[in-house]
């Protein structure tokens, strides 16, 4: 459906899009995730021809959006961050324009309008002047909008900034219901948003790709820290040396708690699962478990950690020693290349020195044999 490639967007010295690559799926509603300023927007506009992009491509449905525009943007219905209305228009009117700027057959521009605006629950509003609604019927008309010329793909930046919490929900089932005919794209930096909403999710910080998946495979892959936080009642011996006695277990601390009981923080190898052993032992001991709770990261610590510039900065230096290590191979393998180009060279001379010498060594033998024959005449 769209294919994204090496896609790059550069403001003198600011990078605003950093080499961000992916694919979307058909049918599925996507979210870009990221703090303000990350490089979501831009990298909408550049999607929809808005803006051209430094370095990179963007293929929609096998349309590049530069080279093939026209029938790339026939593809797509945007929503921008403030959506693009004519406040003195009323809703019909506006609505009515927009099909004669799409290009809309004039045979399906009334039914169309009329179906957009009853899939947003704006049709009684359509003799309004825009001016009068309110933001979150704006957002809708601006909805509406996006849906007109039935586009496989719609994108929605920010679609919810600046509503009170009941038109977001509102907006939400909207998007939700655009997932049936559409594949939805939709930017925010509120993640409560995107987990709610989306069937996948892209994580951007400072321009760059940082995490995609689910949201259950985000947890899966980067939210397990694998530490478990126990509290019994024994003393501090008995579960020290019992901890100790636990394979899989990196590290652990015990300190001790009111009650005659001890609290433990204990760290264990990323594929360990050490909770059955654990009980079972301290249930030999007769030491009670009051709490044992395996504590991993929120959706939430994953985001914070993912775009905290610490984090980014380490992928960028990853990445550089991974390109200087590809030099340095590419470098070594043309030297090799070229000693072995050299060596066969040098064997090829060599072959030639040989034969000229044969041929020397022929001629010379050919001259003695007519000299001998030239003697042997002049006796006669």
């Amino acid at each position: 459906m769209i294919k994204v490639q090496g896609l790059s967007k550069i403001y003198g010295e600011h990078i605003a899009v950093d080499d961000i690559s992916f694919e979307v799926k058909e049918g599925h509603i996507y979210g870009f995730l990221g703090p303000n300023g990350a490089g979501k927007s831009t990298t909408m506009n550049i999607m929809t021809g808005y803006i051209a992009a430094t370095e990179g491509d963007v293929e929609i449905d096998g349309h590049d959006i530069l080279k093939d525009a026209e029938e790339a943007k026939k593809c797509i219905g945007y929503l921008p961050e403030i959506p693009p209305l004519y406040q003195d228009m009323t809703v019909r009117e506006y609505l009515d324009f927009v099909t004669e700027l799409k290009k809309v057959d004039k045979k399906e521009r009334k039914n169309q309008v009329e179906e957009v605006m009853k899939k947003t629950f704006i049709t009684d509003m359509q003799k309004r002047l825009i001016k009068n609604l309110s933001k979150g019927y704006k957002q809708r008309v601006g909805l509406a909008q996006a849906m007109i010329g039935n586009p496989d793909v719609i994108i929605l930046d920010e679609p919810t900034v600046g509503l009170d919490p009941k038109q977001i929900i509102e907006i939400r089932e909207l998007i939700r219901e655009l997932k049936k005919d559409h594949t939805v794209i939709l930017s925010s930096h509120i993640l409560s948003e995107v987990a709610e909403v989306c069937d996948e999710i892209m994580i951007i910080a400072k321009g760059r790709m940082v995490a995609s998946g689910t949201a259950e495979s985000l947890l899966n892959e980067l939210g397990s820290n694998n530490t478990i936080e126990l509290t019994a009642k024994g003393s501090k011996k008995e579960v020290t040396e019992i901890l100790k006695s636990i394979n899989g277990i990196k590290s652990c601390t015990v300190d001790n708690a009111s009650g005659g009981c001890v609290e433990c923080f204990i760290s264990c190898n990323s594929d360990a699962e050490i909770r059955d052993d654990l009980n079972k032992k301290l249930a030999s001991k007769n030491i009670s478990i009051y709490r044992l709770v395996n504590d991993s990261k929120s959706l939430e610590d994953i985001f914070l950690e993912l775009t905290d510039d610490a984090y980014v900065e380490k992928i960028e230096k990853e990445e550089s020693e991974k390109e200087e290590k590809e030099k340095a191979l590419k470098a070594k393998q043309k030297k090799a290349k070229k000693s072995i180009a050299e060596e066969i060279v040098e064997e090829l001379k060599d072959d030639e020195t040989v034969e000229e010498t044969e041929e020397s060594k022929e001629e010379t033998q050919k001259e003695a044999a007519d000299d001998n024959e030239n003697i042997n005449k002049e006796e006669e």
